[in-house]
């Protein structure tokens, strides 16, 4: 691969341009209200805390990359009123899963709040809270939500997993937007966002993603697909091998043409226009998924990770 260097800096720029714009991942007024709008307030939050907590796990303390992590990370729980807005939302909703899931990324930093781990402990232990009904990745979501946060360890992934659209490693040519979400999400929750490594992918899904991932990269990045392309760049760094160099070269060569000079990457489209000043709401997550992707895919490149081609009959040619 080219030198890691320039994947570095995608993460440096993605990362100052988050912090320039920090103001408006706070919580507004309404973050405890009944009818507030979660996904424009907890939700960026919460990923701001899960992204930064990647950065901070793969980077060292000296490292400029490190500190601007940390200084997000800080301010995220400050946000949270250091986990007290997590305890009286407990008493609001307290069959929600979002708090627990926006707690989670925190708790991974080693920012707990005791009070708050033992209400929802309380409430995980309840039937109405284990069965639940939920989207496939979402409820494995929740279980590694609980694992993480301390309030219940659960054999409940693996029947979580068998569920999903990757686990059942279906017909390449099925990819679609959609599903490729889903399948991201299960192997950010396999690998703990990062940091379980590729230790926490079953064999089985590995070779699969080995074989597949390649040509879905390349579809969604010819289709303007930045976002996605982003987080499965994230996956391929989460493998126990990396894709080959020409693919990694290819991939973060794009998004480095597609990101705006102040560090801002967009969700989808031409990514042609740098003159003007990138709109928050459409591109704070792609920026984010930036940081997290080249942050692992650096961390692989200066572990020595080797790439290696992958080979299964009829593992070519599809969406390629």
């Amino acid at each position: 691969m080219r030198d890691a260097r320039g994947t570095r800096q995608v993460a440096e720029d993605a990362l100052a341009w988050v912090s320039a714009h920090r103001a408006q991942f706070a919580l507004g007024e309404d973050a405890l209200a009944a009818d507030g709008q979660v996904n424009r307030s907890w939700k960026p939050l919460g990923e701001l805390a899960q992204v930064c907590a990647t950065v901070c796990r793969h980077t060292a303390p000296p490292d400029p990359l490190h500190a601007c992590a940390a200084d997000l990370m800080a301010f995220a729980w400050r946000e949270t009123g250091r986990g007290e807005l997590f305890m009286r939302l407990q008493r609001l909703e307290p069959f929600a899963t979002y708090p627990l899931e926006v707690y989670a990324a925190m708790a991974a930093a080693g920012l707990r709040h005791q009070g708050y781990e033992a209400a929802a402990a309380t409430v995980a232990r309840t039937r109405g809270w284990q069965l639940t009904e939920q989207e496939p990745t979402r409820r494995l979501g929740v279980v590694n939500a609980e694992g993480r946060s301390g309030i219940r360890q659960s054999d409940a992934l693996p029947q979580a997993l068998r569920r999903t659209w990757l686990a059942g490693l279906p017909e390449p040519w099925t990819f679609e937007q959609s599903s490729g979400y889903s399948l991201t999400h299960v192997v950010f929750h396999l690998t703990d966002w990062g940091r379980a490594g590729p230790a926490g992918l079953p064999p089985d899904l590995a070779g699969y993603l080995a074989d597949w991932l390649p040509p879905w990269l390349d579809t969604c990045l010819d289709a303007g697909m930045w976002d996605l392309g982003c987080e499965l760049l994230a996956v391929a760094a989460s493998l126990p091998l990396l894709p080959e160099p020409a693919v990694l070269d290819d991939a973060w060569a794009r998004i480095a043409a597609v990101q705006h000079p102040l560090g801002a990457v967009p969700e989808q489209g031409s990514g042609a226009d740098h003159d003007s000043s990138p709109d928050f709401l459409s591109h704070y997550h792609p920026t984010l998924m930036a940081a997290f992707a080249a942050t692992l895919t650096t961390g692989r490149l200066d572990d020595g990770a080797r790439p290696a081609a992958h080979h299964r009959p009829g593992g070519q040619g599809v969406l390629g």
